[in-house]
């Protein structure tokens, strides 16, 4: 289960606030140069490897436990300690540790195929005189590293906690966060959050990169050398082009491969259950797949009553995702954290991946404050100790995942009572309503049909139309077989057996919910 406190993802940008925008100076010490690069750090990982696990020291738990939400947004780093990357490249500031960020990392600088350590001081940041940071010890060091804008606001590509880490998309909103790897996710024990324990950050290395981090992974199961090339990309968000070596300790039972990590607690679906007075609550609303067959499927999200892993086998996936399609302010208004603006994130494979399957893992909330979405590709072979593996993608943080125009999409699924009005209720159906746009569907007024399944339940009274002066179709049916157990629903709508849409998929479980659903 994944279950991290948001709260150690939201500091960054709780930390941005007072900056002063003075210009750099007082820069921070560095170490003895080194020679460094990739190959290196994969080949540092391999003999970690070798050897067992240690845990990572840490300041006196007593001390983090007193740094908590509230102190630790008084600690702001200082904008004249900022470091420049290269002459074109951004400022890079580090968050300081405390009670949701306790485990030192070692950041480097790299210029030239050569790292020098930046030297932790506590002078680096305005610590208010009552802190209990100042009672760290010599254990004290950087939680995390962060990229700044011009101005040194705000920022747009942050690592903090474990192998987190986040860009802000196109809409300068941070929202859902990416993992370097997820290990055990949604078994029945504890899973093991590996950690990012070192950064090399420097100056875009290859074309177009705005800037290059590299990071050294850890965990009693794995470590692991990782590459990020970082792009800012106008109008579109940031691009991340990700390389990773993993070499492991020990066998691992559910590895999980470009982790992403979400919110999701409710939307017009389960708004009946949730106190809270807005709308709707969720950083994302689906998960998107582009299958390695080429077909595309939409799965909308769910709080569930418990713990609910879906797997959708493939080879070669082109591409998956959590998305946030659902970008109308009315829908939520939040006019503080503006869940309307979250970005999505797209994950692309670079070269094959082979056989194995992309989970989704939902597991029950009862608020915003913790995430409860994981979505990751797992292997169909799960590595043995003494293995080796790598996997290359790209990583897009946008504000939709990337769509052909010749297919209409799912912009909305309801579910509520079955039968018909007026007539008595059926205690055991439901009704099912999926509705699509774009593609071809806007300009076609008959002639559309669908394909519809439904795994362990029973289709009833199924029917495909356009909804009345709009350009969407409307898929509608009864469902009978949801109270008894879970349903696996698959649909789409074609013309002459050509797909005129994505793959919408849903798992009915424990009835439809009475309510409504965008996305």
């Amino acid at each position: 289960m994944n279950g991290i406190d948001r709260r150690t993802l939201f500091l960054g940008a709780l930390a941005l606030a007072g900056a002063t925008g003075a210009p750099l100076s007082a820069q921070p010490r560095l170490g003895p140069a080194e020679p460094f690069g990739f190959a290196q750090l994969a080949d540092r990982a391999r003999r970690m490897a070798g050897a067992p696990w240690a845990p990572p020291a840490t300041p006196p738990a007593g001390v983090l436990d007193r740094i908590d939400y509230d102190a630790y947004w008084r600690i702001r780093f200082r904008d004249d300690s900022s470091i420049r990357l290269g002459t074109s490249g951004p400022a890079a500031q580090f968050f300081h540790l405390g009670r949701y960020a306790r485990e030192p990392v070692a950041v480097h600088v790299v210029e030239d195929g050569a790292a020098r350590e930046v030297v932790y001081e506590e002078t680096l940041f305005d610590v208010p005189a009552d802190s209990p940071a100042h009672e760290m010890g010599p254990l004290a060091g950087f939680a995390g590293v962060r990229f700044m804008r011009p101005g040194l606001r705000p920022d747009w590509l942050s690592f903090l906690g474990a192998s987190y880490f986040r860009c802000d998309g196109p809409e300068a909103q941070y929202g859902l966060s990416a993992r370097g790897l997820a290990i055990d996710t949604g078994l029945s024990r504890p899973e093991e959050f590996p950690r990012f324990s070192a950064f090399w950050i420097g100056a875009g290395e290859r074309e177009g990169e705005d800037v290059t981090v590299h990071a050294l992974l850890d965990s009693p199961s794995v470590t692991g050398a990782y590459r990020f090339g970082a792009t800012r990309e106008a109008g579109f968000g940031q691009r991340l082009a990700i390389e990773t070596r993993l070499f492991f300790r020990n066998g691992v039972e559910r590895l999980g491969v470009a982790p992403l990590t979400s919110m999701f607690w409710y939307s017009e679906t389960n708004r009946a259950s949730a106190p809270d007075w807005r709308p709707e609550i969720h950083d994302s609303d689906g998960l998107a797949l582009h299958t390695g067959a080429g077909e595309r499927l939409w799965r909308p999200l769910r709080n569930p009553a418990r713990v609910t892993t879906s797997s959708f086998f493939d080879r070669d996936p082109r591409g998956f995702g959590l998305i946030q399609r659902d970008r109308e302010f009315d829908h939520y208004h939040d006019d503080g954290v503006f869940y309307d603006r979250r970005p999505s994130v797209w994950i692309e494979p670079r070269g094959s991946w082979g056989a194995g399957a992309v989970q989704l893992v939902e597991i029950p909330t009862a608020d915003e404050t913790f995430d409860n979405i994981v979505a990751y590709w797992t292997p169909a072979a799960q590595p043995a100790a003494g293995a080796a593996l790598s996997f290359d993608y790209d990583q897009h943080w946008r504000a939709l995942d990337p769509f052909p125009e010749t297919l209409a999409h799912v912009v909305a699924t309801w579910s509520g009572w079955g039968g018909v009005p007026g007539q008595p209720r059926p205690a055991d159906v439901d009704k099912i309503a999926v509705d699509f746009a774009g593609g071809a569907l806007g300009g076609l007024e008959e002639g559309v049909e669908f394909e519809l399944e439904a795994r362990g339940g029973e289709i009833l009274i199924p029917r495909a139309y356009r909804v009345v002066g709009s350009d969407r179709w409307r898929l509608m049916f009864d469902l009978r077989g949801a109270h008894s157990g879970p349903v696996e629903l698959r649909a789409y709508l074609h013309r002459g057996g050509e797909p005129l849409t994505e793959t919408w998929t849903w798992l009915a479980e424990g009835g439809a919910p009475r309510g409504l659903s965008d996305g």
